[in-house]
C-alpha cells in the first residue's frame, strides 16, 4: 500500500511569482526532479487540463508515463495526474514574511495506485518502502533545486 502524501516543504526568498516561473515551467523539470528527467507538453502551453508526456528514470530504468494538469493557480499551485498509477504530484506555494514557502506532495488517494504500478513497484523497483523513500529524498532534492532556481532569478 503506498503513503497516502508524501511531501516536503522549503522557504525560498523569492517572490511566490519567482517561484511559480520555475515550478510552472513543466518542460524544464527534468533539471529539478532526478527521477522525471523530461516533461512534454502536448500544444506548448502549461494551464488547466494540460497534457504531458514523461520520461522517468531510475539508474539503467528509464519509462513514460503521462499527466494531466488537475490544478493550475498561478503564483499558488500546479498539480498533475499521472495517468498510470493515479497519484498527484502537485506544488503549492505560499507568501511568507521573507518570500514564499514551497511545497511538493505525491498524494495517493487511500494509499492505492493501480495494481500494475503496485506490482512494478514490488517486482521492479525493489518494494513500496525503499521506493517512496527514493521519493522523499526527491522530493527535498528537488525543492532544493528550485529554491536556487528561483532565488537566482
Amino acid at each position: 500500500m503506498a503513503a497516502p502524501i508524501i511531501e516536503d516543504s522549503i522557504d525560498v526568498t523569492a517572490s511566490p511569482e519567482a517561484v511559480w516561473s520555475v515550478i510552472s515551467d513543466l518542460p524544464r523539470m527534468g533539471e529539478w526532479s532526478p527521477q522525471c528527467k523530461k516533461m512534454v507538453v502536448f500544444g506548448g502551453e502549461v494551464k488547466q487540463g494540460a497534457r504531458t508526456l514523461n520520461v522517468n528514470r531510475r539508474g539503467p530504468l528509464f519509462w513514460p508515463t503521462t499527466a494531466k494538469v488537475v490544478a493550475f493557480e498561478p503564483n499558488r499551485e500546479i498539480a498533475f495526474r499521472i495517468a498510470e498509477n493515479h497519484t498527484v504530484w502537485s506544488y503549492r506555494i505560499e507568501p511568507t514574511e521573507t518570500g514564499s514557502r514551497v511545497t511538493e506532495s505525491r498524494a495517493a488517494a487511500g494509499g492505492k495506485t493501480t495494481s500494475v504500478s503496485a506490482f512494478l513497484v514490488d517486482k521492479v523497483f525493489g518494494g513500496n518502502d525503499s521506493f517512496e523513500d527514493e521519493l522523499r529524498a526527491g522530493i527535498r532534492e528537488t525543492l532544493g533545486k528550485v529554491k536556487r532556481a528561483a532565488e537566482g532569478a
